[in-house]
């Protein structure tokens, strides 16, 4: 199998693509924060594959289930698509692949469910999937590897509103770490972040203005 190596960027969800809401899982309750579609595009433009890691640890408390995460992520691609392939019915197939060719989508999603202090007794457990810990950035690229698609870590940014998904860039060896405010205050002087932005877009402007010029 011939491997096309490419770069990515790793992107929290809450508080980072969507407004803040505490437990995050019903549809209704999802609001993009302004800019965040847009820098999607951007970075697919700009070449890289977009992929999403949060850590869901509601599933593990029993506010929700896998199942809600899974259909909230199906509704932000839904979401994201309306942008440029209005009038489509929620499941048409071509909106997906119109989806595709327009930049407004995420490649992958990885949520890890567990909390060591849940009360649902098989996802509460010591993982190494929930951030800071490296286990969704593994295993985003192990499966991407297997279609061929090899991650250059090295050239790739992972972009949060926590410390938690700065550490993460450090531990998985991250070109860059990208601390972002998203309207509410971060301890910006005590981050071990690269850079920080004010939002994801204001990341995905800077971003192409810096590649614009190699």
């Amino acid at each position: 199998m011939n491997v096309q190596k490419m770069k990515a960027i790793f992107l929290d969800r809450d508080g980072t693509i969507n407004k803040e809401v505490n437990y995050l899982y019903k549809p209704s309750d999802f609001y993009f924060i302004p800019g965040s579609e847009e820098a999607i595009k951007i970075f697919h433009d700009l070449g890289f594959i977009v992929i999403v890691v949060t850590n869901q640890s509601g599933v593990a408390r029993g506010y929700y289930t896998e199942d809600d995460i899974i259909v909230l992520h199906k509704y932000i691609e839904w979401e994201l698509n309306k942008i440029s392939t209005k009038g489509l019915e929620f499941d048409d197939k071509r909106a997906i692949e119109d989806e595709k060719n327009n930049g407004y989508y995420i490649d992958s999603y990885y949520y890890c469910p567990h909390h060591p202090k849940g009360i649902i007794e098989k996802y509460a457990i010591n993982c190494d999937c929930r951030k800071p810990n490296t286990g969704m950035v593994d295993n985003a690229i192990d499966d991407f590897k297997g279609k061929g698609i090899y991650i250059d870590v090295s050239q790739s940014y992972i972009v949060g509103d926590k410390e938690s998904d700065i550490l993460t860039g450090k531990n998985a060896g991250f070109y860059k770490t990208v601390l972002v405010c998203s309207g509410h205050e971060v301890d910006k002087s005590n981050s071990e972040a690269d850079m920080i932005f004010e939002d994801l877009f204001e990341f995905a402007q800077s971003l192409k203005s810096s590649l614009s010029k190699i």
